[in-house]
């Protein structure tokens, strides 16, 4: 189902979503994030068991992204609405509360399938990570089933080990040296 993009222009998009939570009324488009590292993630749905683990965690180590010149988009096929009321509960409560960065909407399903991660028989989004370089293109993509949550931990590993440019070994970690290629 999902084609490789790694190594091409990331697809573009233009989506709905919780930049400004009051009004609703600004779009994220993926020129929003040109010249800095784009962590694109797809989710299945809102007000889920496994999808609010992932999006609150990336949400408190964001400023560990941020530290790398990184941002976060999560996407799901839900609207900016529920986006909202999901995001207007507390964790408590089984909400995800106070994000620090935003919710798209692809309500099209347009940018779900245009990165191959869309389910087309129940118009929901396969958990998909997409790493994107400031330049636009794909470095990096997973995409697993929807029972399974992503680690952050190896998300951040991942974008550290892209920005070295050289040659990572397995379970290179920030700080070691990359490999030279003979």
């Amino acid at each position: 189902m999902a084609e490789r993009l790694v190594g091409l222009p990331a697809p573009d998009f233009e989506m709905e979503s919780t930049k400004d939570l009051d009004n609703l009324d600004e779009p994220v488009r993926l020129s929003d994030y040109r010249g800095k590292w784009l962590v694109l993630f797809f989710y299945p749905r809102d007000f889920t068991f496994v999808c609010p683990t992932e999006i609150t965690a990336l949400s408190d180590r964001y400023d560990e992204f941020a530290e790398l010149d990184a941002d976060i988009l999560g996407v799901s096929t839900d609207s900016k609405y529920s986006h909202r009321a999901w995001m207007n509960i507390s964790r408590d409560n089984n909400g995800i509360g106070d994000i620090r960065y935003p919710l798209a909407a692809d309500t099209t399903h347009k940018v779900s399938r245009d990165y191959g991660v869309l389910e087309e028989e129940t118009g929901t989004a396969l958990r998909g990570l997409f790493i994107i370089d400031p330049e636009g293109i794909v470095r990096y993509q997973v995409v697993t089933d929807e029972n399974i949550g992503r680690s952050v931990d190896e998300t951040l590993r991942v974008l550290n080990a892209l920005q070295t440019g050289g040659l990572c070994p397995s379970d290179w970690k920030p700080g070691q040296k990359t490999l030279q290629a003979n």
